[in-house]
């Protein structure tokens, strides 16, 4: 059986751009094979804007990623495990808080680190946390006034 050329050369450059896309794919998503590091782990009030995958940054530069969020059914929380990149050292007196990059823009995972001389060990938790401020409560609050009191 004989192929024509132009059903070669179609099938060639269709893969091609499956490898290209592929190799964007992976870049862009910060994944490496093999890659190592450590998670530690937080529990927020709210977790609204972020998932599994979203940044988690220090000094604005991305250190990791958010592994994996779950509902705590005693607490009400949300527990949530952050993996950080190997040699990125966060002090035991650091805040984790989900900020926001602007009105329009995506939410992140902010580390504020502390000064402590002391550092998280693989699996420990960062009790110092600070969950997510919708943008329609902070609305809101500013057309009724700021006061949470009702009018009898």
């Amino acid at each position: 059986m004989t192929h024509s050329v132009a059903e070669v050369t179609v099938g060639g450059a269709v893969l091609a751009a499956a490898i290209v896309f592929g190799a964007y794919t992976v870049q862009s998503t910060g994944f490496a094979f093999g890659s190592t590091g450590y998670e530690l782990s937080a529990s927020f009030r709210s977790v609204e804007g972020i998932s599994v995958g979203t940044d988690v940054r220090l000094a604005g530069v991305k250190v990791g990623t958010v592994s994996g969020i779950d509902l705590n059914a005693e607490t009400y929380r949300a527990d949530t495990k952050v993996a950080l990149n190997d040699g990125v050292l966060v002090p035991d007196d650091s805040v984790i808080a989900i900020a926001s990059e602007g009105l329009l823009g995506g939410n992140y995972v902010e580390i504020s680190p502390g000064g402590s001389l002391f550092y998280y060990d693989a699996g420990e938790e960062i009790l110092d946390t600070q969950g997510s401020v919708s943008l329609l409560t902070l609305l809101l609050r500013y057309v009724g006034g700021g006061s949470e009191d009702t009018a009898e």
